[in-house]
């Protein structure tokens, strides 16, 4: 089982969900989406499997330079939004074997192990 966390190394969303993996014993590699953006392909992968709306960062700065137009989006627009900022998506967003399984860090404890453990 291969786990992939993205994200960005400040923000307190990420090292919580790093501290839980940890403390779980639960093996990942974290990925900088800042220094490494994920690709369009990626995130449309993301999107397929997610959704665009719940992988919005809708408390970010980005987001509210957006303009009112980004209420009227599909994934067809939103894709190409995120793949030109990363700070758009939400954090943390976890692959697992190579497939999106969850986005964010709210999910209740059993889920998170159903989710993200082995």
């Amino acid at each position: 089982m291969a786990l992939t966390v993205y994200g960005i190394p400040n923000c307190g969303t990420c090292k919580k969900a790093m501290q839980w993996l940890d403390s779980h014993a639960i093996p990942y590699e974290f990925v900088n989406t800042k220094e490494s953006p994920p690709s369009p392909a990626a995130i449309a992968a993301w999107v397929d499997a997610l959704g665009s709306k719940a992988m919005r960062n809708t408390s970010g700065l980005s987001y509210r330079a957006l303009g009112d137009e980004k209420q009227t989006w599909g994934d067809a627009e939103w894709i190409p939004a995120f793949s030109q900022d990363a700070m758009l998506l939400k954090r943390p967003l976890f692959e697992k074997d190579g497939k999106a399984v969850l986005v964010g860090f709210r999910a209740p404890e059993a889920t998170l192990i159903e989710t993200l453990g082995g």
